[in-house]
């Protein structure tokens, strides 16, 4: 009878242990987490131009803006981009994580020289299709563009790869 006891009291916890564990989480990604909690920095703006995906060309952007550009990602999925494509501006939009946090977009309209090749301003959504490529507490690479993951061999793909680094403090 007393080598009973010890032997059912250890096997009580294993199953409260176990059953305690055995839970499922609901919010057990810190991507939202690291995209809020403070300023990115924009660092640099690759184009990489495919067919199918043979690399035809990459072109650098913003290599000879003299602004400072900020992406700040707000708590309540609210969104602002300062300096968008080196233009003085401040856009704000929303922003939402797809259920696979690989993704996000955003509804968020900026003016942009690039985007109708003529050099006028045009309003376009930037990221409102945005591959989470790689993310960590001090750097972020959003690809937007044609990031699809399947995509005809003979079409033309452009993939904007925007990397970004975490600052302390905005000092604008």
């Amino acid at each position: 009878m007393k080598a009973k006891f010890p032997l059912l009291f250890i096997l009580g916890l294993v199953i409260i242990n176990l059953l305690s564990n055995s839970c499922k989480k609901d919010a057990n990604s810190n991507i939202a987490h690291l995209l809020t909690t403070g300023t990115w920095e924009l660092a640099t703006i690759q184009v990489t131009n495919y067919i199918g995906d043979a690399q035809i060309s990459v072109d650098t952007l913003n290599d000879s803006c003299n602004l400072s550009q900020f992406f700040v990602f707000h708590t309540d999925n609210t969104c602002t981009y300062t300096n968008f494509a080196c233009i003085n501006q401040t856009t704000s939009g929303t922003w939402t994580l797809t259920p696979n946090r690989l993704f996000f977009a955003s509804d968020m309209v900026c003016k942009d020289t690039v985007a109708g090749g003529k050099g006028t301003l045009e309003n376009v959504k930037p990221f409102e299709n945005t591959q989470i490529y790689t993310l960590g507490v001090y750097s972020l690479v959003l690809q937007t563009g044609d990031v699809q993951p399947n995509y005809s061999s003979t079409k033309r793909r452009k993939i904007i790869r925007y990397g970004f680094i975490k600052q302390k403090a905005v000092t604008q």
